[in-house]
C-alpha cells in the first residue's frame, strides 16, 4: 500500500489501483494522521480539524466512529498485506503506524534534501535531476480532493511552501547549467501564478537578458513594478533594481526615484 498526499488524496493497493475513502470525514481523519506518521495526533487536533471551534457534544464518539471505519478500510482484502498500517489508540490521541517510505511526502522531502546537498557541493546536474524527480511527485495541490479544516490547512500551507522552495532550487540548478532559454516558458507561468514572488520575477528578467532578449527583460521588470505599486504601493527590492541597471548596462547603484504610474 502507498499513500499519496501531494495532489488528490489516494491510497494505492499492491496492484497500483487507486482508492479514496468515500466518507469525507474518514478521508479527513486519515489525511491528518498521515501528515504526522508514527506520531501521536491528539484528540483535540482531530476534533478541531473536523469541527473547528464549535464541536458537537458527540464529537468524541463520532471521532471514534471515524477511526473505526478507517481501521476497517485497512482490514479490507485489498489492503490486507501483513505490512498494512495500523491506527493505534494512545492515551492522548491516535497514532498511525506506517512505513514512511510508503508516503509520497517522505519521498519528496528526501529528494529535496538530496537536491540541496548536490547544490551545496557544486553538482547542479545531479541537483536538477533530484529536484525534477521530487517535483514530479506533485499531481496538483496537496490533498486537493479532501475537506480541510484549520489543522490540515496549516499542513497544506507548509507543503506548498516547500514545493515553492523545491522549484526555486531546481531553477537555480538549471541556471547554473546555463539553461536560460529553456527556463523562460516556465518562469513566465510562475510569475503569473505567484505575482508577488520577486525571486521568480528576477529569474525571468535574468533569463531573458541572458538569452539576448533585453527589451523583454526590461518589460518584465516594468510589469513587476506596476503590480507591486498598484497592489501594495511598493517598489521592487534593491536587488531587482540593481538587476534592471545591469540589464540596461548602467552602474548598479540603486536610484531613489519616484514611481511614475504613467511610465510603469
Amino acid at each position: 500500500m502507498r499513500f499519496n498526499l501531494l495532489g488528490p488524496f489516494e491510497l494505492l493497493d499492491d496492484a497500483g489501483d487507486s482508492y479514496t475513502p468515500q466518507t469525507p470525514k474518514v478521508c479527513q481523519v486519515l489525511a491528518l494522521a498521515l501528515t504526522s506518521p508514527n506520531k501521536i495526533v491528539s484528540v483535540e487536533s482531530f476534533i478541531h480539524e473536523l469541527w473547528g471551534d464549535k464541536p458537537p457534544r458527540s464529537a468524541l464518539t463520532t471521532l471514534q466512529t471515524y477511526i473505526y471505519h478507517a481501521r476497517r478500510l485497512f482490514a479490507q482484502e485489498r489492503f490486507a498485506a501483513s505490512e498494512r498500517p495500523a491506527i493505534v489508540t494512545k492515551p492522548a490521541g491516535y497514532l498511525i503506524e506506517v512505513d514512511e517510505e510508503l508516503l509520497d511526502v517522505t519521498h519528496f522531502e528526501r529528494l529535496l534534501a538530496q537536491g540541496k546537498q548536490h547544490l551545496d557541493t557544486d553538482e547542479p546536474a545531479l541537483a536538477s535531476a533530484a529536484l525534477h524527480e521530487a517535483l514530479r511527485l506533485w499531481r496538483g495541490p496537496a490533498l486537493a480532493n479532501t475537506a480541510v479544516g484549520a489543522v490540515l490547512g496549516a499542513q497544506i500551507t507548509y507543503l506548498t511552501e516547500v514545493r515553492i522552495r523545491a522549484t526555486e532550487l531546481r531553477i537555480e540548478a538549471e541556471r547554473l547549467l546555463g539553461r536560460h532559454r529553456e527556463l523562460i516558458p516556465e518562469l513566465r507561468a510562475l510569475v503569473q501564478e505567484y505575482p508577488f514572488n520577486e525571486w521568480f520575477h528576477g529569474q525571468l528578467i535574468d533569463a531573458l537578458s541572458q538569452s539576448g532578449r533585453r527589451a523583454e527583460a526590461l518589460q518584465s521588470y516594468q510589469e513587476l513594478r506596476r503590480i507591486l505599486h498598484s497592489e501594495l504601493a511598493l517598489e521592487p527590492s534593491p536587488e531587482l533594481q540593481q538587476l534592471q541597471q545591469r540589464v540596461l548596462g548602467q552602474p548598479t547603484a540603486v536610484r531613489r526615484e519616484r514611481f511614475d504610474v504613467a511610465t510603469a
